[in-house]
């Protein structure tokens, strides 16, 4: 959606992960496991960390003045203040319905312009075993559990 709006993408994740976050539209990729992205990224507007808790506050010296970092799972984040004194918005908002918004992303998922990965499929009465794959991490997409 970012590349949509013009925006510079760079990706962060394992190395084995670089080809599907390019093939989604990713300029520029980080492995976290061969460059610490803190050291190499600067005056980013947004970071949205998926992995959040309170490692989070590491990203603050990345981000330019008037920028927003928005950790997925903020749970354990403390850098409120420093936040505050950079200029950078700090946001934990997870999810907000707007039906405008939502009618615009499915025209998107209809013409292919963005589209969902999904890592693995299971019955609903089968949650356990999505729990499981969760747990073992290293995930590429979602996991979906069917209704039937």
């Amino acid at each position: 959606v970012a590349k949509l709006q013009g925006a510079h993408v760079t990706a962060i994740a394992s190395g084995k992960h670089e080809a599907l976050l390019r093939d989604l539209g990713a300029d520029a990729f980080i492995a976290y496991t061969r460059t610490t992205p803190e050291d190499v990224i600067r005056d980013a507007d947004l970071i949205v960390d998926a992995v959040g808790g309170a490692a989070s506050g590491r990203f603050l010296r990345t981000i330019r003045r008037g920028g927003a970092l928005y950790p997925i799972f903020p749970l354990g984040f403390t850098g409120a203040d420093d936040a505050a004194a950079l200029g950078i918005t700090v946001s934990t908002t997870q999810v907000r319905s707007n039906g405008p918004q939502l009618a615009e992303i499915a025209k998107h998922l209809d013409a292919g312009t963005i589209r969902a990965v999904i890592d693995s499929t299971y019955p609903l009465s089968n949650a356990q075993a999505a729990h499981e794959r969760a747990a073992r991490g290293h995930i590429q997409g979602k996991l979906v559990l069917a209704v039937q």
